[in-house]
């Protein structure tokens, strides 16, 4: 993927991630508590189901040499019916209970999620695959969910009926118990074998999917370009790499796991057979009653089974311990820097003049090489300030700089004398409207996408801006004009969807703007309109135009030429002009190139 950076690989371990997941679930304590308490009681009920079916095959045994003592039968089989429907209302008791914490809980990772994107520094989202980010709140949520629900109570349950199977077996016949639970060592020995090898290809499994999410997202995104350029074979064959990559490692992690409830199943057959063989001795030899091998058969099968459930939780936590180690990885992701104690929302006197002065400002990526180099500038208000030069020159960088996107490694900015960094990021970024060269349009009607977040907007303020922005004659044309849904059925040029932007930055309405690069997907015509309508909208405002096409930032007040991080020129457009630097060589060659 162009442009990323690949993430590394997640190394915590399955204990800690396990760890952090009962930490993170301690909210919901009180529900998950009780769930327990009735999922111990369900237990407690099915492991005296046994009993009662020991005593009704000795009252049928007795009948065989006399009469059946029918009301005897008819009591223990009530009494065993209330026992075993006690445990199925206990058992529905704690999966509502269960299925409720699970459902708050991937609510409040999703929640928790949301809020932490807010918070991360926008070299994550320069570093990291869109798609990557989306699999961890969808794919990676839902299997921790998913395997939680299914996996606590099974394993406590599990645990207390092959705990209690086990003390009720030694008290009723410790010879056949020892037999009985001998077979399952090398059960145990193999289930920790193969969940040792297993888990690795787990978290490759989870890892593996992102990385698909993250292709599939960008390739969707781009399929204009793919087509234009021919390259579907080559996508293609990428993808085909990464979902190699994905199969490889579900196959041996799905291939490892299966192989475990077979061989508990095995390990519990032989455990029946190992009881009737061993029993028929005893019977024969010692006169063991046949109720108590009856009995001891429904104990082996409670004692195998838990086996088996426990196999397969092992297996669903797994995939839910590697899912969770991403989602944690997430919510640990460092953070913007944090707030000064003695940040203010505001200026003093809450009005914004302009004045923006850039004092040695020094930048560099993940402690690169410099992108802004002593940069020292001083705009005053009012101002239209152009920033140009070549690509690569830092322009749109000093923007994200200005509005705090990133920190700077030294320097200092100031708003009115007033340091950026005194400053909440919120204040900072309430005084500036922006118009990127990437536009983003959310489905909602074209009235809403115009607002967006802003309160108390009118519909004549909506309507001012759109003239201003030259959108008259679009609106004129859609079915139910503002009020018509923008969404991915509709035909929406890039023009379009540039002046939808341009007419949200009037309805802000900011005391300071960013245009970056803010005309550069519409025509020329278009274009003109626009210049007219922002002379209009950065008339006594400071403004900061990023810009490549030089005929755009002719009526500056000021322009700064960058390279290599510094400004290497400054002054108006005639000024710069008859220096003949820089700036005179990149205006002549786009002249000559238009000509």
């Amino acid at each position: 993927m162009l442009g990323r950076k690949k993430k590394s690989e997640n190394t915590v371990s399955a204990g800690a991630t396990l760890g952090k997941l009962v930490r993170y679930m301690r909210p919901h304590l009180a529900l998950i508590v009780v769930a327990l308490l009735a999922a111990v009681f369900s237990a407690v009920l099915n492991l005296v189901g046994p009993s009662y079916a020991a005593k009704a095959a000795n009252i049928l045994e007795a009948g065989l040499t006399g009469a059946v003592d029918f009301d005897a039968l008819i009591v223990v089989a009530l009494v065993e019916v209330g026992v075993y429907g006690g445990a199925a209302a206990l058992g529905w008791l704690q999966g509502y209970l269960m299925t409720t914490v699970t459902q708050k809980l991937t609510n409040r990772m999703r929640r928790d999620i949301s809020c932490k994107i807010n918070k991360l520094p926008l070299k994550y989202f320069d570093d990291t695959a869109h798609g990557d980010t989306l699999s961890r709140v969808t794919n990676d949520v839902d299997t921790v969910g998913q395997s939680i629900n299914q996996s606590v109570i099974t394993l406590i349950t599990s645990t207390i009926m092959l705990v209690g199977s086990v003390i009720i077996m030694f008290i009723t016949s410790p010879i056949l118990a020892g037999s009985a639970i001998g077979t399952t060592v090398i059960g145990f020995l193999l289930m920790a074998f193969v969940m040792a090898k297993s888990q690795k290809y787990f978290t490759a499994q989870q890892a593996a999917l992102g990385e698909v999410d993250g292709h599939i997202e960008e390739v969707f995104s781009g399929q204009l370009v793919v087509k234009a350029f021919g390259a579907e074979r080559a996508t293609g064959k990428k993808f085909g790499q990464i979902n190699g990559s994905l199969y490889n490692s579900a196959y041996k992690a799905q291939f490892m796991s299966s192989v475990l409830g077979p061989i508990m199943t095995f390990v519990g057959n032989l455990g029946y057979v190992t009881v009737w063989v061993i029993g028929g001795v005893l019977v024969v030899s010692n006169g063991m009653e046949i109720g108590i091998i009856l009995a001891f058969t429904l104990y082996v099968r409670l004692f195998s089974q838990p086996l088996s459930q426990l196999a397969q939780v092992m297996t669903q936590l797994q995939p839910a311990t590697a899912a969770a180690a991403r989602v944690f990885e997430f919510l640990d992701g460092e953070e913007l820097t944090p707030e000064s104690d003695t940040a203010r929302d505001k200026l003093a006197g809450g009005k914004v003049k302009g004045d923006v002065e850039f004092k040695h400002v020094r930048f560099a990526y993940d402690g690169g090489r410099n992108v802004i180099r002593d940069f020292s500038a001083s705009v005053k208000a009012g101002q239209k300030v152009a920033i140009v030069g070549p690509t690569g020159a830092g322009k749109t960088t000093l923007v994200n700089l200005l509005m705090r996107f990133y920190e700077l490694d030294s320097g200092e900015i100031t708003i009115d004398g007033v340091p950026i960094t005194e400053l909440t990021r919120e204040a900072v970024h309430s005084m500036f409207g922006m118009v990127l060269q990437d536009t983003w349009l959310f489905k909602g009607t074209l009235k809403e996408n115009v607002v967006y977040s802003m309160q108390n907007v009118s519909d004549e303020q909506v309507e001012r801006a759109c003239k201003r922005a030259g959108l008259n004659r679009y609106i004129s044309s859609l079915p139910d004009g503002y009020d018509t849904v923008i969404d991915e059925n509709m035909s929406v040029s890039a023009g379009q969807k540039q002046l939808i932007t341009i007419a949200r930055a009037m309805v802000e309405d900011a005391p300071m703007l960013i245009l970056d690069e803010a005309t550069s997907s519409v025509d020329t015509r278009t274009e003109l309109d626009i210049q007219k309508a922002m002379d209009k909208l950065t008339k006594g405002r400071t403004s900061f135009v990023i810009a490549h096409r030089l005929s755009t930032v002719r009526n500056a007040d000021l322009i700064f030429v960058m390279d290599e991080g510094d400004i290497v020129e400054s002054g108006t457009h005639d000024e710069l002009l008859e220096n003949k630097g820089l700036y005179y060589d990149i205006y002549t060659s786009q002249f000559s190139v238009a000509a």
